[in-house]
């Protein structure tokens, strides 16, 4: 049965990642989760109401926010007597926030009668993951993804199912980081060899076809095979970037793909993560 722990953890990881989403003006920064504002770094008191006026305006950054909308946001269903004041109110709360004014808007602009409008540039951004945590993610990602797509593919076959994985391409302009793809390409062999239902070609005979230029379906005759897996190395400056692909031959169709961007110093820490 497949594992899944490394994989479900990884995958937690940027769930909580993607919750976190911060919204970036000026200089000041607003955690939509949590609705927390800070600027420059400093935590900056903001009501729970006001962080609702404020998180509805960065939803529509230079568009018109009605006063209705904020009512609906704010209040619900519910009746005050004095609607036009709390929410004046309110507003007035975020822009003492913000050090804004309603004269020189810089962030919440009024629109008489009809509602506010956010007329700064406004960014998402997203809390920085450690390189630690990163190199978790995509390998896990990686090893989940490389053997779960032969997994599925062999499931409810008796027979093993036959496979060769292909040298990487080397496409950067470096002939040096030919090693890389070479041991790339055995890290993946190694690792796919432990699956008791694949029959995997070994490397020797695969780096015959190295640079070849023979159409797949040939290539995976001439190995005695029905699936290929196959990808390409390239380099630019301090960047490694992966691709991956798994095919299956009679007929030829894409399984399975996906692209890995690295830095250059994980070279082989990437290797020796796939190979374990």
């Amino acid at each position: 049965m497949l594992d899944l722990t490394c994989f479900a953890g990884a995958v937690t990881m940027q769930q909580q990642r993607s919750e976190r989403r911060v919204v970036r003006f000026s200089s000041f920064e607003l955690e939509l989760k949590t609705g927390i504002l800070r600027q420059n770094n400093e935590r900056v008191l903001l009501q729970e109401r006001a962080f609702q006026v404020l998180a509805t305006l960065l939803e529509k950054p230079g568009e018109l926010v009605t006063r209705e909308e904020l009512r609906q946001r704010l209040w619900g269903g519910d009746t005050f007597v004095d609607f036009e004041g709390n929410l004046n109110h309110v507003v007035s709360k975020v822009r003492e926030a913000l050090g804004d004014s309603a004269n020189n808007p810089r962030f919440i602009e009024t629109l008489p009668r009809r509602g506010y409008r956010f007329v700064a540039p406004v960014e998402e951004i997203f809390p920085k993951v450690d390189r630690k945590g990163r190199q978790i993610f995509v390998v896990a990602l990686l090893l989940f993804a490389t053997v779960g797509a032969v997994w599925w593919l062999s499931s409810g076959r008796t027979e093993a199912v036959s496979l060769a994985v292909l040298p990487l391409d080397n496409l950067s302009a470096d002939p040096e980081q030919e090693y890389f793809a070479d041991g790339f390409t055995e890290a993946v062999i190694t690792e796919l060899a432990k699956i008791s239902s694949l029959r995997v070609i070994s490397r020797q005979s695969v780096m015959q076809f190295k640079e070849s230029a023979k159409p797949l379906p040939e290539i995976a005759a001439d190995l005695g095979v029905e699936t290929l897996v196959e990808g390409s190395v390239s380099k630019d400056k301090d960047q490694i970037h992966v691709t991956v692909q798994l095919i299956g031959i009679s007929p030829e169709r894409h399984l399975w793909a996906e692209t890995y961007d690295r830095h250059i110093a994980d070279i082989f820490a990437i290797q020796k993560e796939v190979a374990e």
